[in-house]
């Protein structure tokens, strides 16, 4: 008989590196442990519950959380950082000896694939593999490569005059944020994004406190040592994102020495719907017992 599957989030606060960080675990203990880092600015709830399920569904053990500064974990004074990119990169480690998990197979996206990165650097004996999502390279900036549209960061200057009070306000400005992230191969599911909005707010005591990942510095000195990586890598990345042009997700699987880039045609920085049947069957492959180097 097939084992029944946990199909609820079971939730604790964990206490690391002197801060709280609030976590969610989904499925069965045993089941191979994948950690789910998500972007900068962005609590666990971006992890979209179904696609979390949709996982969990392939005998893995997921876990998101919420970064300090979002959702329930620890928050600071707005315009005010008091930790730095490797200390976000150590609380992941801190969530993964709470739930006594020696080694897991981390899932980041965006600014989460970066800490992935760092974590596998800094981290090594705790990393089986790496699933890195609309990310870039843990590298100093490279003018080569296109940076964000302006469309989005003229989108982003209007936080300096929202009315962060006004909840209708602010949930209008995050869904219109993410709609500019989308891309042209997909439908752009509003009422989708707007009710994990509204679960994001539900849960941010401040909706101003996840700004101050604008202001993360540190990692340098593990710039150049992408090499060392020794993991396999699944790189996965969208031909039309907006933030971190598709040239980035070819830099990142060229610089990874054991990388395979999974291209998302038509796809944006995000998490759209119509890839989940593909990104979930190509991280199940890629963390499945005995999957052995990308190719």
């Amino acid at each position: 008989m097939e084992p029944s599957r946990d199909t609820a989030f079971a939730s604790r606060h964990v206490r690391t590196n002197g801060v709280d960080i609030h976590a969610e675990a989904l499925g069965r203990p045993a089941d191979p442990p994948l950690l789910l880092i998500m972007g900068a600015m962005a609590s666990g709830v971006w992890w979209p519950d179904e696609l979390c399920r949709r996982l969990a569904e392939q005998r893995r053990y997921v876990i998101r959380y919420d970064h300090r500064d979002t959702g329930r974990s620890t928050s600071y004074a707005p315009g005010e950082i008091a930790y730095t990119l490797e200390e976000l990169a150590d609380d992941a480690v801190g969530v993964l000896a709470a739930y006594g998990i020696a080694r897991a197979h981390l899932v980041g996206m965006s600014l989460g694939g970066v800490l992935a990165q760092l974590i596998a650097l800094k981290h090594p004996s705790r990393v089986e593999t790496l699933t890195l999502i609309a990310s870039e390279r843990l590298v100093a900036r490279d003018a080569s490569i296109p940076g964000i549209a302006p469309e989005v960061l003229a989108h982003h200057r209007q936080a300096e005059s929202l009315d962060w009070s006004d909840r209708a306000a602010v949930l209008e400005y995050q869904v219109g944020a993410w709609r500019l992230l989308a891309g042209s191969g997909h439908a752009f599911d509003a009422s989708a994004i707007r009710a994990i909005a509204i679960a994001d707010l539900d849960r941010t005591a401040n909706p101003l406190t996840p700004m101050n990942h604008a202001l993360l510095t540190g990692g340098e000195r593990w710039h150049g040592r992408l090499g060392d990586i020794r993991v396999p890598a699944l790189i996965i990345h969208g031909t039309e994102d907006p933030v971190l042009p598709y040239a980035h997700g070819i830099a990142l699987a060229d610089a990874l020495p054991q990388a395979r880039l999974l291209t998302l045609h038509g796809t944006g920085h995000e998490l759209a719907r119509d890839d989940w049947d593909v990104i979930v069957a190509a991280v199940a492959r890629h963390t499945a017992p005995g999957a052995g180097p990308a190719a």
